[in-house]
């Protein structure tokens, strides 16, 4: 399977709210993420829009495979983060309806990128 994949260009946070907690205007920017759960509201976006005392993992990049993918393909995310893994390198996924996308400590980007180029 040949995935080709971009780096988009903010430094991202990975936030942490309470539950029921509303939808922050400050989560906006050319990538955000909203995803709540029974436990938790998360919160990725451009990490200069969090605002301070907020819980929040700064220094993330973001690697977008280029889509749109079939919902009928199987292993993307594997072929993927196994490699990642191998590299002792931490991902935090995302997936959207057209697409997935890898974010990774912005320290570990280039190591990221030379063991996806093996794949």
């Amino acid at each position: 399977m040949q995935l080709d994949l971009t780096v988009l260009p903010d430094r991202l946070a990975v936030c942490r709210l309470p539950h029921d907690a509303p939808a922050p205007s400050w989560a906006a920017g050319a990538f955000v993420s909203v995803t709540r759960t029974n436990e938790e509201l998360s919160v990725v976006c451009s990490e200069e829009n969090v605002p301070d005392g907020v819980t929040a993992e700064r220094g993330w990049r973001c690697l977008k495979i280029e889509g749109p993918l079939d919902f009928a393909l199987t292993g993307v995310l594997a072929e993927l983060v196994v490699p990642l893994a191998e590299a002792e390198i931490s991902v935090f996924a995302i997936a959207t309806y057209d697409t997935d996308y890898l974010l990774v400590r912005e320290d570990r980007l280039e190591e990221a990128r030379a063991a996806l180029a093996r794949v």
